[in-house]
């Protein structure tokens, strides 16, 4: 019953969405772009596809290793990737180009989905994370697909959540043919919301198999170079709304200290690049866009408006902030500056990546932060006392290192279940 009102409530929202979708694509002209993707009206691919979907840029930089180790071990393999977001579908694309097919995933009505599913024939679809669209899950059940959910995790947050629709989760969650959780505490709580036991695997989180490449430290030295090989860097990347102005103002504050610091800003969504443009600019600070300046030394922000370059961009910096934890978002990956082997800096709200940052607290590997000042302080510190910075990011290196090969037993997995 549940069900049928959400697809009816769904039906019903639909032209609002398709409205609210024009008018920020007034902003985003990206948006706009394939649109009819989102009911469904993908190009028929002809023939069956791994479905792989990423709801935003996040879950596609974790699935990228996945789907480069299926086209490793089935080159022949035709993959589709969908994503919720532009920057999700842009990062896609500039990791894979013309390897796979991209598409926006359908709005989660029922005809969406339909007229989806008849295009995209897929033979499984492989959610990243959590993506449980009642929809989405339910038709492709129906049409005999199997579907793993991977990299699975659930926060205490989410699970309360999800035990006030229990009925409709628990018929979603039997759907599934695998769940593979990033951990125990993971899987624990998907088996409390309704998952069979013998439905759930721990598997690891594939996002410890990162690959920081020869190309990227390559790139990454170069930009260096005439950013200013000497000077102090630090980055933080993957900022929302409500952190930028804390941001500035610590690096106002480390300014005070290192005259020569450079702050390289990386807003999350690219529709919010010229906002934090002209907030850099009201704080008073010279600044580069990477996407329109030369890069010299003559700037103290260097703000990383391009997709598809944060990973680079990271290994510019002595030390990362990562973003979405000084305001209640819960954080994001910080296993790809510590890949790096550089010390990661977190504000106090990281409940989307708990376990991943218990495990870096626990290898002395990050430093917390609760506000600008704490964040100045911090960053100060890593800079005036080189042995600790690089303890700090050879701790983080060794948290990455110590828990890879989830990637492997998860590709197994897939492959295992589809022979």
């Amino acid at each position: 019953m549940v069900h049928y009102l959400y697809s009816f409530v769904f039906r019903l929202i639909l032209p609002f969405l398709l409205i609210r979708l024009w008018w920020i694509g007034r902003r985003s002209p990206e948006l706009l772009a394939h649109w009819q993707d989102r009911l469904g009206l993908i190009p028929d691919t002809g023939k069956p596809v791994i479905w792989v979907h990423a709801v935003s840029v996040g879950e596609t930089i974790a699935a990228a290793p996945l789907v480069k180790a299926l086209l490793a071990r089935r080159p022949h393999a035709n993959i589709l990737m969908t994503a919720m977001t532009a920057t999700g579908r842009a990062r896609a694309k500039a990791l894979f180009g013309d390897a796979v097919t991209y598409a926006y995933s359908p709005y989660d009505s029922p005809g969406s989905v339909r007229r989806f599913l008849k295009r995209a024939h897929p033979q499984a679809l492989v959610v990243m994370e959590t993506e449980l669209w009642p929809n989405m899950i339910s038709r492709t059940a129906a049409a005999g697909v199997p579907i793993f959910l991977i990299n699975a995790r659930l926060s205490e947050r989410s699970a309360r959540g999800y035990q006030r629709v229990s009925g409709l989760v628990r018929s979603l969650l039997g759907k599934l043919n695998w769940i593979a959780a990033q951990a125990d505490s993971d899987a624990r709580r998907f088996v409390a919301i309704g998952a069979a036991e013998d439905q759930v695997s721990v598997t690891g989180s594939i996002k410890f198999d990162v690959d920081v490449t020869d190309a990227l430290r390559a790139d990454a030295r170069a930009l260096r170079s005439q950013l200013g090989r000497e000077r102090r860097v630090w980055i933080a990347a993957s900022t929302h709304e409500g952190e930028d102005q804390q941001i500035l103002d610590a690096h106002s504050d480390i300014l005070q200290k290192h005259p020569d610091a450079l702050l390289i800003l990386v807003p999350r969504h690219p529709e919010r690049f010229d906002d934090v443009a002209a907030l850099v600019r009201q704080q008073g600070l010279s600044m580069l866009r990477r996407s329109a300046d030369k890069a010299s030394d003559a700037s103290q922000v260097y703000l990383g408006d391009t997709m598809g370059e944060l990973m680079m961009l990271y290994g510019v910096a002595d030390l990362a902030f990562v973003g979405g934890s000084l305001i209640e978002r819960g954080g994001h990956n910080p296993l790809e500056p510590a890949a790096w082997a550089m010390p990661v800096a977190t504000g106090p709200h990281v409940f989307n990546f708990a376990d991943i940052y218990e495990r870096l607290d626990r290898g002395g590997g990050v430093v917390k932060a609760l506000d600008a000042s704490t964040l100045a302080a911090a960053v100060n510190q890593c800079f005036d006392d080189p042995e600790r910075a690089g303890t700090l990011g050879r701790n983080a290196l060794a948290v990455v290192d110590a828990n890879r090969g989830a990637l492997e037993r998860v590709v197994d997995g897939i492959l295992q279940k589809l022979d």
